[in-house]
């Protein structure tokens, strides 16, 4: 079945998009990812990921810009920012505050009773508009599932080095370095979105026989199956946006279903020894059979 994915995916992104919209307006409270998911048709490993392929945009960017339209309507009409923080979801007048002044430059003070300032302001809450992706040599490829050894990451994507290099030292010092076959990589959020305190990253090297794993080390099977294959030449800070072309110009004229599955990363090349523009890398992203 090769239906053209991009015509099932744009009414489930508008739809979820729309119930944002009208939670919002409401005051609700948003219901969990796993929800959100299920109702655009994805799985919450991929939930954010497509989303931003799909929109152009982050979900934490598209809520705030949902949140702030509401909210500026809302000042327009005279409420107090207090009534307004509370009845577009931030916990506190000071966290409104503080948004306004990131993604606007002006306090939420100064817009109450102004419908013509608050009016001019929503043009800057726009979505972005679409994007254009050149095409991507993409392989559909199956691989068998293999087991690595994982070490948890948190900080900034460019200090992974580090950890690789904690499992090369632990795996030299009980006499397996020379067994390691592959360096994996599995991203737990996106860096271009989250400050490094709360990026997580796993590590990982793939060894072919057992081993003895001290903490925090730990096993992980990566599953096999029908994989989309695509090649990263560059920095590996562009793997996330080579994703996006990924999802957002092959994924949805592919006709392809995305397993619940997480993707992950095949680094081909050492960054102390290949020079940053000629790094490769995979991205693997799981399909269903």
């Amino acid at each position: 079945m090769k239906a053209d994915t991009r015509t099932r995916l744009a009414p489930r992104i508008a739809a979820v998009a729309g119930q944002l919209q009208g939670l919002v307006a409401e005051g609700a409270s948003l219901p969990p990812l796993a929800t959100l998911a299920r109702e655009a048709s994805l799985s919450p490993f991929h939930f954010h990921r497509v989303w931003r392929a799909a929109t152009g945009e982050t979900f934490g960017r598209t809520l705030t810009r949902l949140r702030l339209s509401r909210a500026l309507q809302l000042l327009a009409a005279g409420e107090t920012v207090t009534q307004v923080a509370l009845a577009v979801g931030y916990a506190s007048p000071q966290a409104l505050a503080r948004t306004f002044r990131q993604t606007l430059g002006v306090t939420p003070a100064a817009l109450r009773g102004q419908p013509a300032q608050a009016t001019a302001l929503l043009d800057r809450l726009q979505p972005p508009p679409p994007q254009i992706f050149q095409p991507l040599a993409v392989e559909l490829v199956e691989i068998a599932p293999f087991e690595v050894v994982a070490l948890r990451a948190r900080g900034a994507f460019d200090d992974l080095d580090d950890a690789f290099g904690r499992l090369f030292g632990w795996a030299e010092a009980v006499g397996v370095v020379e067994d390691i076959d592959a360096l994996i990589g599995m991203p737990l959020g996106d860096h271009r979105d989250l400050p490094p305190h709360a990026l997580q990253f796993d590590a990982a090297v793939r060894l072919p026989g057992p081993a003895t794993l001290p903490r925090p080390l730990r096993r992980v099977t990566i599953t096999g199956g029908r994989h989309a294959r695509v090649r990263h030449v560059g920095a590996y800070s562009g793997l996330e946006d080579m994703t996006d072309r990924l999802l957002a110009w092959w994924w949805p004229q592919s006709g392809e279903r995305l397993r619940s599955a997480p993707l992950h990363y095949h680094f081909l090349d050492d960054p102390e020894q290949v020079a940053e523009a000629d790094l490769r890398a995979d991205i693997l992203l799981p399909l269903e059979d």
